[in-house]
């Protein structure tokens, strides 16, 4: 004899069957689409400044400021289990390794040697972009400045001939995994040989 809460049990487990079934559809879908789009970057001014890096033993460290262009048409990535997108800017670039420098101090008649080891490959986030579904998806931006400090843990930048820039993504789905995808259309650049020493940026 069925009662009515072993009714409403059964009618709950086929419900989240169906739900199951939806959601594992949604993601199998669009789980091989191509989520990646072209993208247009361009450098309108770059600057470079040596400064105190406080968190280091008293030493100057490289600090960039670029001015950008950015251009991308992210309708192509959306679809129905497309919830969100993440965007950031990275820059990209090799320095020496092994980079050592000394500290004296006279007054106790000390001295101490420090010893780095800089990154071949660094990675630096310079600005980043939430696009939600529903919203502009159309990027036309123009003199943009970095949204995050471009350091270096040293004098990596200066006379830098191959610093990259290039595009990425998060896609945030309403179901399954979430794929970090690079956005092509990278553009590289170079530092300049000399340090700015205006104020202004």
């Amino acid at each position: 004899m069925n009662t009515v809460l072993s009714r409403a049990n059964s009618l709950f487990a086929f419900s989240l069957s169906v739900m199951a079934a939806l959601t594992f559809g949604c993601f199998v879908t669009t789980a091989f689409k191509d989520r990646g789009v072209p993208v247009d970057i361009h450098v309108s001014k770059v600057m470079l400044k040596n400064v105190d890096d406080f968190t280091g033993p008293r030493e100057r460290s490289d600090l960039g400021f670029l001015t950008f262009d950015l251009a991308a048409d992210l309708q192509p990535i959306f679809d129905w289990n497309v919830k969100q997108l993440f965007l950031y800017l990275s820059a990209e670039y090799t320095t020496k390794s092994n980079v050592s420098y000394s500290q004296h101090t006279n007054t106790h008649k000390l001295s101490a040697e420090y010893t780095t080891k800089s990154n071949s490959l660094n990675q630096v986030v310079l600005w980043d972009k939430i696009v939600l579904r529903g919203e502009n998806t159309k990027l036309n931006l123009r003199d943009m400045k970095s949204k995050y400090f471009f350091f270096d843990d040293g004098n990596g930048l200066r006379a830098n001939k191959n610093i990259t820039l290039s595009l990425s993504w998060n896609v945030v789905p309403n179901a399954g995994v979430l794929p970090l995808v690079a956005g092509s259309g990278q553009v590289s650049l170079p530092f300049p040989d000399t340090y700015e020493t205006t104020k202004s940026y």
